[in-house]
């Protein structure tokens, strides 16, 4: 079993990071040349605000009584600049965000798994183009443009990491900080010659970015006034510092200010994904070289913001978040950044049209430098006759478009030389993408046939070892070992095509993998034939039924991914289980509660995602409940005639007990001091990873007894999800536990209904009890059906209380008790915990349910293994990279999360194992010093 999970988590692994490959790979190609606008710009000097987390409608909307959010920034769009909405891409996260808008392109989705690092790839930026860049605000964003730069030209001026609080009392200190440090460093300039020198050059950037509206968003939702309060210093912010810069340089007239946001945020405070409230950022442009607003009669977009914002005069000029980094560029007159894919928004320019069609040219160029790039290295990397180069871009179509924009220009036909610059663009774009998507379906291919192989052999496997449906064959050395030889010499010549390539050593794997596994399958020919003759002779209509229930099964759980409420349907019919197979004749006190806790577990999927709104009494509600059946249970034990009853045991859950009050205590105390804007008490923080470290501990040392096993640990993860609830999810665990305890029963049941065995007593029934491997039966027909309810209870845990499969869906106020304090991976390792813990009290549930069936573990998890594999192949499929940017977020994180779902189950098995069988022996030391 040890190999066969080490097997299983290499392919599944393999898998998982194929997707990646084959949808998502960088796009960063290099060896282009520098490609600048010949023409004097327009602008000395730029500068650019990031208001990190500003919603588009946020900014431009009216206050209830018809005054802007910020009326200065109100002020320029209405009568010195020009204005719009930059849309960002997923994952909408502030490193993908910054790198689009100073860099001009987009980071593959993998991207958030880097996050907050420093330049994992070097790529080229406006600040490593610029003469200097001077740049204030947090550790997270300025050190990754900076080391991305070549020379000493960029500055950057931090606050310390330990300032970006979610608890602290206002987090516009962050954005003042930044404000006040920029007017004192223009005041300290002036008596510094080297810097003054220094600022009076041209092509010079100054960047502020603002984390205060983030992290006020993220802690107090954006419709709180905290948010809104924290636009108003923002712009105030703003307007003091253009008001510095323009006196500092006597009013020239050479600057160009740019204020736009890296991502949005959602209603409840997060970000990530790719709803429309973290796609639309505000863009507002004044100064040098921008135009001054156009006046409209009328205009059309698809969603109704210019009306609600009273800004259905004034001409909305929406771009792509990559085309700020070629206006930036344009407007102070550096080389736009080598890898950018922006196109120049020429709406915002206010230049003559030999400028725009000179500087669109230099756009077309540039991204025609990567264009070639990316074909000649495809090109150097397959063989000639299987190379299929891109057509509307030949070497010929190239030198054609060149000279026709070239004479366009000379004719100072400028319209028509930027209509063609435009078309070239577009082209190029889709050559890019063609280059870089070229080995998809070759790749797809592959991983597709390792899945199908792998799926196979695992039923193979099942079929074989844990049925009777087939008989031992004879294996035919001779056949196997030319069999052995015939795909060894395949491997061989896929190896040798791959070589003479020079494809990547990740194709090696993607394309060797399905030879052993197919090989594996092809061997056992004589057992499929033996399956084929055996299965032909069963029930034909019992055969298709019960193949259409787990088809519709499988649908019904992929079918869950994307609609919560398909759960609560499920779980419905599981409502109806016992009285469907007559299980409720022989249990009825049993059948009632099962039915009864899965409609109360079914209510779950139907309310909104956790988060949305905080309700601490629910949590703390939970906690008493959680004490009051604690005490019920305790009760009960105490006064049973039960002789493996200890004392010792009763003190442990007085401690479990003892922990779940003080968690409860602690989400009150902690919630009301960050309502106060008193941060987070050292105390609560303290019990908080005090109760996280003991908990475990505390469940080792409670007796392995069947149900005061599971009982333990209910109440140890129990403690610690407390903690980590914002809502009425704090119910969710118990109602999920008081299921699992139920089904454990009524597996007990239902093999007595089957007769396939004895009903043991489960009262005494001991998990560390070694099982006799004589004891284990085979698999049954029913035991498919057992494998269907645990995979259904685990995607039950997982989207339960909300969509996980989506980022923006974990709300940071869930770990305050633990830290406020921003660092993402502690942050993210805590939410993580959060949704393993009800997957942990399925698991255990399900190990119970193995031996007390007295079945192995590995035969019912094989055949969970199949029931996700089939769905992971569903969501492979699924998976894209085209459409709306929420489709293709969501299309990610369902097959990643399937992916994960799976090895997960295979980590699961072991520590549900360890979980339930391990004791830590402390009452025994106890024992030997007391007599």
């Amino acid at each position: 079993m040890p190999t066969f999970i080490l097997a299983g988590l290499l392919v599944h692994c393999v898998f998982l990071v194929s997707i990646f490959d084959i949808y998502f790979s960088s796009p960063l190609v290099h060896g282009m040349t520098p490609q600048q606008t010949p023409l004097p710009p327009p602008a000395k000097r730029l500068v650019l605000f990031v208001a990190d987390g500003l919603r588009a409608d946020s900014l431009y909307e009216l206050n209830k009584n018809g005054t802007p959010q910020a009326p200065y920034l109100r002020g320029i769009l209405e009568n010195n600049g020009s204005w719009g909405i930059s849309h960002t891409r997923v994952p909408t996260e502030s490193r993908p965000g910054h790198v689009a808008l100073i860099a001009g392109f987009y980071e593959d989705v993998s991207a958030v798994a880097k996050g907050w690092k420093e330049n994992p790839v070097e790529f080229d930026s406006i600040f490593n183009e610029s003469k200097y860049t001077w740049s204030w605000g947090s550790p997270d964003i300025l050190p990754m443009f900076a080391k991305g730069a070549t020379g000493d030209h960029v500055y950057t001026f931090c606050y310390m990491a330990e300032s970006e609080d979610f608890g602290a009392q206002d987090a516009a200190k962050l954005d003042i900080w930044v404000f006040d440090h920029v007017k004192s460093f223009f005041n300290s300039s002036r008596s510094n010659q080297t810097l003054f020198s220094a600022l009076n050059e041209e092509k010079v950037v100054l960047f502020l970015h603002l984390l205060g509206i983030d992290t006020n968003g993220h802690a107090h939702r954006p419709n709180s006034r905290e948010y809104k309060e924290n636009i108003k210093k923002v712009d105030e912010g703003v307007k003091e510092i253009a008001s510095v810069i323009d006196n500092f340089y006597g009013n020239d007239g050479k600057t160009a200010f740019i204020l736009t946001s890296d991502h949005g945020m959602t209603e409840w405070g997060s970000h990530g994904a790719g709803h429309p409230s973290e796609t639309l950022t505000p863009l507002i442009v004044w100064g040098a070289g921008i135009n001054y607003p156009q006046k409209v009669t009328s205009q059309f977009f698809e969603d109704n913001f210019l009306k609600e914002w009273k800004l259905e005069n004034l001409k909305r000029l929406d771009v792509n978040q990559a085309d700020i980094a070629p206006l930036m560029a344009s407007l102070i007159g550096v080389p736009f950044p080598l890898n950018s894919v922006g196109t120049l928004p020429l709406e915002y320019l206010n230049n003559s049209a030999h400028f725009k069609a000179e500087s669109m040219f230099t756009n077309a160029v540039q991204i025609l430098e990567q264009f070639k790039v990316k074909m000649s290295e495809k090109k150097e990397t397959t063989l000639s006759f299987l190379f299929t180069p891109f057509k509307p871009l030949s070497d010929s179509e190239q030198i054609n478009f060149l000279k026709k924009i070239r004479l366009y220009i000379h004719q100072q036909k400028y319209n028509e030389a930027v209509s063609l610059c435009k078309i070239l663009i577009n082209l190029a774009l889709e050559g890019l993408s063609y280059y870089h998507t070229y080995d998809r379906l070759f790749l797809g291919l592959c991983i597709v046939m390792g899945f199908v192989g792998w799926l196979t052999y695992v039923i193979l496997v099942i079929i074989k070892t844990h049925t009777n449906l087939t008989q031992t064959v004879p294996t035919n050395n001779k056949k196997s070992t030319v069999l052995f030889y015939g795909f060894a010499f395949a491997g061989m010549i896929i190896a040798f095509f791959l070589l003479i390539q020079t494809c990547p050593w990740t194709y090696y794997i993607y394309c060797l993998m399905p030879v052993p596994l197919w090989y594996t399958v092809v061997r056992e020919i004589p057992v499929i034939q033996d399956l084929a003759t055996n299965v032909l002779s069963l029930h034909v209509g019992h055969s298709v039924g019960f193949l259409l229930v787990c088809i519709l099964g499988i649908e019904i759980l992929v079918f869950s991914f994307f609609y919560r409420s398909a759960l609560s349907v499920g779980l419905l019919v599981f409502a109806g289980w016992p009285v469907i197979t007559q299980l409720w004749v022989q249990a009825k006190t049993r059948a009632l509660i099962w039915t009864l806790l899965c409609v109360l577990l079914a209510l779950f999927p139907l309310m909104p995602v956790v988060g949305r709104e905080p309700n601490i009494p629910l949590v703390i509600a939970a906690g008493l409940l959680t004490l009051l059946i604690s005490c019920f249970s305790l009760a009960s034990l105490w006064i049973s005639k039960n002789k493996y009853r200890n004392n010792e045991h009763l003190k442990v859950y007085f401690f479990q007990m003892l922990s779940i009050a003080l968690s409860t205590y602690v989400v009150s105390s902690t919630h009301d001091s960050l309502k106060n804007k008193l941060g987070l008490p050292i105390v609560n923080q303290i019990i908080s990873w005090m109760t996280l470290v003991s908990s475990p501990v505390l469940l080792l040392l409670s007796p392995t007894f069947l149900f005061q096993r599971l009982f333990s640990i209910l109440l140890s993860l129990m403690s610690v999800y407390l903690l980590l609830s914002t809502g009425y999810e704090a119910l969710f665990p118990l109602m999920l536990f008081g299921l699992m305890f139920v089904w454990i029963n009524m597996e007990q049941e239902a093999m007595q209904y089957y007769g396939l065995s004895l009903k043991p007593k489960l009262a005494v029934f001991n998990f560390a009890y070694a099982m006799d491997i004589s004891q284990f039966r085979q698999l049954h027909l029913d035991d498919v059906r057992r494998s269907f309810f645990f995979v259904f209870f685990i995607v039950t845990a997982f989207f339960g209380t909300g969509n996980i499969a989506s980022i923006n869906s974990f709300d940071p106020a869930s770990v305050y008790c633990f830290l406020t304090v921003f660092s993402p991976f502690v942050m993210g390792g805590l939410l993580v915990l959060k949704v393993v813990i009800p997957f942990v009290l399925v698991s255990c549930a399900f190990e119970a349910v193995q031996v007390t069936t007295q079945l192995s573990s590995k035969s019912l998890f094989l055949i969970v293994l199949v029931i996700s594999d089939i769905m992971a192949l569903h969501f492979f499929f699924f998976v894209k990279d085209y459409g709306s940017w929420l489709d293709i977020g969501t299309s990610i994180s369902h097959y990643v999360l399937v992916m994960s779902l799976t090895i997960f189950m295979m980590l699961m098995n072991g520590l549900a194992q360890l979980l339930t069988t391990r004791r830590l022996e402390l009452s025994r030391r106890i024992k030997h010093h007391s007599t």
